[in-house]
Protein backbone atom coordinates (compact mmCIF):
# COMPACT_ATOMS: atom_id res chain seq x y z
CA UNK A 1 0.00 0.00 0.00
CA UNK A 2 1.67 3.48 -1.30
CA UNK A 3 0.63 6.08 0.92
CA UNK A 4 0.96 10.14 -0.17
CA UNK A 5 0.83 13.29 1.85
CA UNK A 6 -0.69 16.59 0.97
CA UNK A 7 0.06 19.39 3.46
CA UNK A 8 -3.54 20.78 4.50
CA UNK A 9 -5.34 23.68 2.89
CA UNK A 10 -2.84 23.53 -0.13
CA UNK A 11 -5.10 21.87 -2.68
CA UNK A 12 -6.89 25.00 -3.22
CA UNK A 13 -4.96 27.19 -3.18
CA UNK A 14 -3.48 28.58 -6.27
CA UNK A 15 0.19 28.00 -5.22
CA UNK A 16 2.18 24.94 -6.35
CA UNK A 17 1.57 21.93 -3.99
CA UNK A 18 4.15 19.12 -3.09
CA UNK A 19 3.04 15.73 -2.79
CA UNK A 20 5.20 13.44 -0.61
CA UNK A 21 5.68 9.78 0.24
CA UNK A 22 5.14 8.20 4.33
CA UNK A 23 9.22 9.03 4.22
CA UNK A 24 8.99 12.90 3.99
CA UNK A 25 10.50 12.53 0.31
CA UNK A 26 8.59 14.80 -2.61
CA UNK A 27 7.33 12.45 -5.15
CA UNK A 28 5.16 14.83 -7.36
CA UNK A 29 4.49 18.62 -7.95
CA UNK A 30 0.52 20.32 -8.74
CA UNK A 31 0.63 23.40 -10.20
CA UNK A 32 -2.54 25.58 -11.82
CA UNK A 33 -5.30 27.23 -10.95
CA UNK A 34 -9.59 26.94 -10.08
CA UNK A 35 -11.99 29.00 -10.32
CA UNK A 36 -13.21 29.19 -14.30
CA UNK A 37 -14.44 27.10 -16.95
CA UNK A 38 -10.77 26.09 -18.68
CA UNK A 39 -8.98 26.56 -15.49
CA UNK A 40 -6.51 23.82 -15.29
CA UNK A 41 -4.21 21.82 -12.73
CA UNK A 42 -1.10 19.62 -13.69
CA UNK A 43 0.35 16.67 -11.39
CA UNK A 44 4.27 16.62 -12.81
CA UNK A 45 6.38 14.31 -10.91
CA UNK A 46 9.98 15.70 -9.54
CA UNK A 47 11.90 15.14 -12.88
CA UNK A 48 10.13 17.79 -14.54
CA UNK A 49 7.27 14.90 -16.49
CA UNK A 50 3.88 15.57 -16.80
CA UNK A 51 1.55 13.07 -15.85
CA UNK A 52 -1.74 14.13 -14.93
CA UNK A 53 -4.13 17.41 -15.07
CA UNK A 54 -7.46 18.41 -14.59
CA UNK A 55 -9.61 20.54 -16.76
CA UNK A 56 -12.59 22.42 -15.32
CA UNK A 57 -15.43 22.32 -17.42
CA UNK A 58 -18.72 24.19 -16.59
CA UNK A 59 -22.54 23.19 -17.14
CA UNK A 60 -25.73 24.46 -16.39
CA UNK A 61 -25.90 22.02 -13.63
CA UNK A 62 -22.89 22.75 -11.95
CA UNK A 63 -19.12 22.01 -12.23
CA UNK A 64 -17.29 19.12 -14.09
CA UNK A 65 -13.95 18.27 -14.44
CA UNK A 66 -11.97 15.91 -16.95
CA UNK A 67 -8.95 14.23 -15.99
CA UNK A 68 -6.14 13.49 -17.89
CA UNK A 69 -3.63 11.16 -17.66
CA UNK A 70 -0.53 11.18 -19.69
CA UNK A 71 -2.00 13.65 -22.19
CA UNK A 72 -5.16 10.83 -22.60
CA UNK A 73 -8.60 11.79 -21.24
CA UNK A 74 -8.93 9.35 -18.46
CA UNK A 75 -12.58 10.09 -16.83
CA UNK A 76 -15.21 13.23 -16.51
CA UNK A 77 -15.57 13.72 -12.84
CA UNK A 78 -19.27 14.97 -11.49
CA UNK A 79 -21.08 15.05 -8.17
CA UNK A 80 -24.37 12.64 -8.46
CA UNK A 81 -25.82 13.76 -4.88
CA UNK A 82 -25.07 14.84 -1.62
CA UNK A 83 -28.02 13.46 1.11
CA UNK A 84 -27.21 11.41 3.51
CA UNK A 85 -23.45 12.06 1.86
CA UNK A 86 -21.14 12.77 -1.17
CA UNK A 87 -21.55 11.02 -3.69
CA UNK A 88 -19.11 11.51 -7.14
CA UNK A 89 -19.16 9.38 -10.16
CA UNK A 90 -16.28 9.28 -12.69
CA UNK A 91 -17.30 8.01 -16.19
CA UNK A 92 -14.94 6.28 -18.05
CA UNK A 93 -13.35 4.52 -14.88
CA UNK A 94 -16.60 3.60 -13.24
CA UNK A 95 -15.43 5.11 -9.99
CA UNK A 96 -17.46 6.13 -7.37
CA UNK A 97 -16.46 8.74 -4.68
CA UNK A 98 -17.87 8.51 -1.37
CA UNK A 99 -17.50 9.97 2.23
CA UNK A 100 -17.59 13.15 4.23
CA UNK A 101 -15.08 15.63 1.95
CA UNK A 102 -16.10 18.45 5.01
CA UNK A 103 -14.01 16.33 7.19
CA UNK A 104 -11.63 15.29 4.36
CA UNK A 105 -12.56 11.08 4.72
CA UNK A 106 -13.59 9.53 1.86
CA UNK A 107 -13.02 6.84 -0.48
CA UNK A 108 -12.97 5.69 -4.14
CA UNK A 109 -14.04 2.78 -5.37
CA UNK A 110 -13.80 0.55 -8.66
CA UNK A 111 -17.32 -1.66 -7.89
CA UNK A 112 -15.88 -3.66 -4.56
CA UNK A 113 -12.40 -2.99 -5.07
CA UNK A 114 -10.68 -0.06 -3.22
CA UNK A 115 -8.68 2.45 -5.38
CA UNK A 116 -7.54 5.08 -2.76
CA UNK A 117 -8.86 6.22 0.69
CA UNK A 118 -8.32 10.04 1.79
CA UNK A 119 -8.30 10.67 5.62
CA UNK A 120 -6.85 13.74 7.67
CA UNK A 121 -3.42 12.95 9.85
CA UNK A 122 -1.76 15.18 12.08
CA UNK A 123 2.26 15.39 12.89
CA UNK A 124 4.55 17.99 14.56
CA UNK A 125 4.90 19.66 10.96
CA UNK A 126 1.41 20.26 10.75
CA UNK A 127 -2.22 18.53 9.47
CA UNK A 128 -1.75 16.34 6.69
CA UNK A 129 -4.30 14.36 4.13
CA UNK A 130 -2.96 11.37 3.48
CA UNK A 131 -3.83 9.46 0.58
CA UNK A 132 -3.89 5.13 1.21
CA UNK A 133 -3.60 3.89 -2.48
CA UNK A 134 -3.38 0.46 -2.90
CA UNK A 135 -2.05 -0.14 -6.73
CA UNK A 136 0.95 2.73 -7.04
CA UNK A 137 -0.26 3.27 -10.60
CA UNK A 138 -3.63 5.06 -9.48
CA UNK A 139 -1.96 7.74 -7.71
CA UNK A 140 -1.51 10.48 -10.17
CA UNK A 141 -6.04 10.39 -11.20
CA UNK A 142 -6.34 9.41 -7.10
CA UNK A 143 -4.51 12.64 -6.42
CA UNK A 144 -6.13 14.74 -9.20
CA UNK A 145 -9.55 13.31 -7.39
CA UNK A 146 -8.59 14.62 -4.01
CA UNK A 147 -7.99 18.11 -5.48
CA UNK A 148 -11.19 18.32 -6.86
CA UNK A 149 -12.75 17.30 -3.78
CA UNK A 150 -11.01 19.95 -1.97
CA UNK A 151 -12.28 22.54 -4.70
CA UNK A 152 -16.01 21.29 -3.98
CA UNK A 153 -14.81 22.10 0.02
CA UNK A 154 -13.48 25.19 -0.81
CA UNK A 155 -16.42 26.74 -3.03
CA UNK A 156 -18.47 25.10 -0.45
CA UNK A 157 -17.22 27.63 2.39
CA UNK A 158 -16.91 30.30 0.61
CA UNK A 159 -20.48 30.66 -0.86
CA UNK A 160 -21.65 29.83 3.08
CA UNK A 161 -19.64 32.48 4.11
CA UNK A 162 -21.16 35.35 0.95
CA UNK A 163 -24.54 33.93 2.34
CA UNK A 164 -23.78 34.82 6.06
CA UNK A 165 -22.14 38.41 4.85
CA UNK A 166 -24.82 39.50 2.16
CA UNK A 167 -27.45 38.58 5.12
CA UNK A 168 -25.81 40.16 7.40
CA UNK A 169 -25.31 43.63 5.13
CA UNK A 170 -28.77 42.91 4.32
CA UNK A 171 -30.56 42.85 7.96
CA UNK A 172 -28.02 45.84 8.80
CA UNK A 173 -29.79 48.00 5.70
CA UNK A 174 -33.12 47.57 7.25
CA UNK A 175 -31.99 48.48 11.58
Amino acid sequence: MSEFYIQDKQLSNITRTVVTDARGHSQFLLVGRWGTKGDALSLYRMNGSLIASIKQISLTFGNRFEIYENYVKVGTLQKIFNWPGDFYYIKQLNWSVHGDIYHHYYKIHHFNKEIMQMKKAAFLTGDYYMLEIPDPANAPVCICVAAIMDYWLYNRNRKKKATICFDRALSNSFD
